[in-house]
């Protein structure tokens, strides 16, 4: 949501490379925010997309309520029994008073209106549970020594296609993420979480299906540069290695967790 209400939905038409192609959160991080609060019996996903934290939250919580605006998001979110997702606006959930330990929102609060949110997480969060911002920052290419290749050229080649290429047709939301959602309201008495990351091993295929998940991606594609977009992508392929080739990525992971009540 933006803060001005919803006026756009960046993800629907992606919502398979949505959910194909984003990283996963690690343990730590559920293990982090589990450890903020005393029940352990619901967690509320708000903003939970394609489910990439939903199924993750039930290694800690007996149940996960996970609502998204997207029905073709949800339609992409993995099912498990303890998982259940709900097609509505964060900030107007479908949840009981008092009935969450904990309110999540996953690589989604700076689309929110803020003000609204705010009321839905103190209704529906019991006092002394906890709230938080949780995603992720732009991936490192992880130097690979055994290689002696410090991968240089395509971290650049990378950072040229997300930054200049594609750099332009960011929204304006983006800014709340790059700034670790510091740039957000967040009302709430914060908590530590300490340092975390996400690290994979991908091929150059899995690193450009990435790429078409991005909200600015769909934007360049609509303004009709498809042709561009496929003309620097072959050549991030090529300078990336053939078949069998991977390098690992490291994503920082970001997170504001706050006290509720």
């Amino acid at each position: 949501m933006s803060e001005s209400g919803w006026s756009a939905d960046h993800f629907s038409a992606a919502s398979r490379a949505y959910a194909a192609h984003r990283p996963t959160y690690p343990d730590a991080l559920v293990d982090a925010l589990a450890a903020a609060v005393g029940d352990h019996d619901v967690a509320w996903d708000a903003g939970c997309g394609s489910g990439q934290l939903s199924v993750a939250l039930t290694r800690r919580f007996a149940r996960v309520i996970a609502t998204d605006a997207s029905a073709a998001q949800l339609a992409q979110a993995p099912r498990h029994e303890r998982v259940e997702y709900r097609c509505e606006r964060a900030e107007a959930p479908s949840l009981s008073a008092a009935s969450a330990a904990l309110c999540v929102a996953a690589q989604a609060a700076n689309w929110f209106d803020h003000d609204a949110f705010r009321a839905a997480v103190e209704r529906v969060v019991r006092p002394g549970g906890a709230v938080a911002f949780v995603g992720y920052g732009c991936p490192n290419f992880v130097d690979d020594a055994a290689r002696g290749d410090a991968s240089r050229d395509v971290a650049a080649a990378f950072d040229a296609l997300r930054d200049g290429l594609l750099g332009p047709y960011w929204p304006p939301e983006r800014r709340h993420v790059e700034s670790g959602y510091r740039t957000l309201p967040f009302p709430w008495p914060e908590l530590a979480v300490g340092d975390l990351s996400i690290e994979r091993c991908w091929d150059g295929e899995q690193v450009l299906g990435y790429v078409a998940s991005w909200s600015c991606t769909r934007a360049f594609l609509a303004a009709g540069r498809g042709a561009e977009l496929e003309r620097e992508s072959r050549a991030f392929a090529e300078l990336f290695g053939g078949a069998g080739m991977t390098r690992r990525l490291r994503w920082p992971v970001l997170a504001r967790l706050g006290r509720v009540g």
